[in-house]
């Protein structure tokens, strides 16, 4: 069967590098548009990053086509002008200015292309920092997500990327909402995405439980949950997440665990009140759950309704059955020939995901001197 492809038929050009801007145009690759990405004569830096950063280039540049020019000559400019000219979309993510010097900012390339939707993805939106270098753990320490996700005085950075592609994904609402206007008025737009903004974008929750109790909240492994039994328990070999989320959840857990004596008292039975005397809850619940392997905390829980989760670790996911099953993970040919499985977007369309096999070319392969 043929993957889904919404978007064919839209051109796409990238001058982007790290994760922000291919993140975009990953997106938009994956849901079937047409995406050149413009790289320099010597490759993507990404490409060739070691440790945490490995992993940036196969999995934000698959389903793309690279073309590499030389920005600095005006052959390179002229080619990548004629790119532009050709396309519905660019995604930019360098630094303020850097296009626009080489005149290929929105500006230059709206004359040339008046329908042309110009995605610039940046650390901050026009203002007062914007001048700043900003990547993903710069916007997470400065929004307020590094000091909510690590314990108290130990500001930490989320485990993946995350505003890099949310930034990424904030920059892509807004270019498909102005494909959408594009429908009517003819025209395309600026659009403007940033790292510090996703990420208080995404602190604002916490700055609303600070509007309605009138407490600052406090670091998520400090947090006074919203419900009493909802957190990571030990068992006999690995750990479990186990969430029990309303009261009618708490009577099956009471029943599933045999756990008569909480069920009997009354003073338990409304989540809030059990919030209240959790300090009393979980010490029997955590003793409980000991006494069990995580295989069979798991085959209790199973299919009653109450969330559950083992641990996961990312290379557990390689072989994870319900995403095997799913078709989630695609095969993917890295720049050296190698095979591997990677996800694609976790979206389906009339049931089917866009999943489809990518094959990532070696640095310099499509190198043009123009």
């Amino acid at each position: 069967m043929t993957a889904p492809a919404p978007l064919a038929g839209l051109k796409v050009v990238e001058f982007t590098h790290m994760v922000m801007g291919p993140a975009a145009g990953s997106i938009f690759a994956a849901l079937g548009a047409e995406v050149v990405r413009v790289e320099p004569l010597e490759g993507d830096k990404t490409r060739t990053l070691l440790g945490s950063g490995a992993g940036y280039f196969p999995m934000y540049n698959r389903h793309k086509q690279s073309v590499s020019l030389d920005l600095k000559s005006p052959e390179g400019i002229a080619e990548a002008k004629a790119l532009a000219a050709g396309a519905d979309i660019l995604i930019e993510n360098f630094r303020p200015g850097a296009l626009d010097k080489l005149g290929l900012g929105y500006d230059a390339l709206a004359e040339l292309n008046p329908r042309l939707i110009y995605c610039s993805a940046k650390g901050f939106l026009p203002g007062p920092y914007e001048k700043r270098t900003a990547l993903d753990e710069v916007a997470q320490m400065m929004g307020g997500l590094a000091y909510m996700t690590g314990p108290p005085g130990r500001p930490l950075r989320a485990g993946s990327s995350v505003i890099d592609v949310t930034g990424g994904m904030f920059g892509v609402i807004g270019v498909l909402a102005a494909l959408e206007e594009r429908h009517r008025t003819g025209k395309g737009r600026l659009v403007q995405a940033s790292l510090f903004e996703t990420t208080v974008y995404l602190v604002g929750q916490h700055m609303a439980q600070l509007a309605v109790t009138g407490k600052a909240a406090s670091p998520m492994p400090a947090r006074i949950s919203a419900w009493a039994i909802y957190d990571v328990f030990e068992t006999r070999d690995d750990p479990v997440f186990i969430g029990v989320v309303t009261d009618a959840l708490w009577e099956k857990f009471c029943q599933l665990f045999s756990l008569d004596d909480l069920w009997a008292d009354e003073s338990l039975r409304r989540n809030n009140e059990r919030v209240l005397q959790r300090d009393h809850i979980l010490p029997q619940i955590r003793a409980l759950i000991g006494n069990f392997t995580r295989a069979e905390v798991i085959e209790r829980l199973e299919g009653t309704g109450i969330p559950f989760a083992p641990i996961g670790k990312p290379e557990d996911m390689f072989d994870d059955p319900h995403l095997l099953a799913t078709g989630l993970l695609e095969p993917v040919t890295l720049p050296d020939g190698r095979e591997t499985q990677l996800p694609t977007l976790p979206i389906a369309f009339d049931g089917a995901l866009v999943s489809r096999p990518a094959t990532l070319t070696p640095a310099g392969a499509d190198a043009r001197s123009k």
